[in-house]
């Protein structure tokens, strides 16, 4: 990372908390789409919706543990069972959003065979199932982590390192009464 530019730095750093969650994200999206499509196309052929709910719950579970640990790893404020119990709940609606597309291209609009190809339903199951529903569901989740599931900025501490980080034993103390020359990312940070 410091061989990148250091206003991509500082950017990288500033919004490290939505790129971790778009990381874990596309995990659960890997984990989701394929217990999905593995259910799918073997045991659940006749229960597409049904294999597409087994695959959002695997999925949450990796997302609880990968957003307590890496993506809001500094952020609490709420006892572990109560965090728990928040995201799921959260988890639980964002499912239902999740499956609401899937569902409506499947039983209002049709999009199934024998009414459309094979090929055209499974373009309207994924685009529906794991596009369309999956944006909604995590913007919503995003939203719903840091409001309610993690609502307080550096509740814990944070035991990493980060990659940007500042040679203390270079910057002077604000009592020092050096003056700060500005052309560190952090200063700049601090300045805005």
């Amino acid at each position: 990372m410091s061989r990148l530019p250091e206003p991509l730095q500082f950017l990288l750093h500033k919004h490290r908390e939505i790129i971790r969650f778009a990381l874990v994200g596309g995990t659960t999206f890997l984990i989701d789409n394929g217990v999905w499509y593995a259910l799918k196309l073997t045991v659940l052929t006749d229960k597409v919706v049904t294999a597409k709910v087994i695959g959002v719950l695997v999925a949450i579970i990796a997302s609880y543990v990968l957003s307590r640990e890496w993506s809001f790893h500094t952020r609490g404020g709420r006892e572990r069972h109560h965090e728990a119990a928040l995201f799921f709940l959260v988890s639980g609606l964002g499912v239902g959003i999740n499956i609401l597309p899937l569902w409506l291209s499947r039983h209002l609009f049709g999009l199934q065979a024998p009414f459309v190809s094979v090929m055209t339903e499974e373009i309207a199951d994924f685009v529906s199932g794991s596009i369309i529903g999956m944006l909604l569901a995590t913007g919503f989740k995003f939203w719903a982590m840091r409001r309610w599931v993690f609502p307080d900025a550096d509740a814990r501490p944070d035991r990493r390192v980060h990659p940007i980080s500042v040679d203390s034993s270079r910057v002077p103390s604000r009592n020092s009464g050096l003056a700060v020359s500005g052309t560190d990312p952090v200063d700049r940070a601090e300045a805005s």
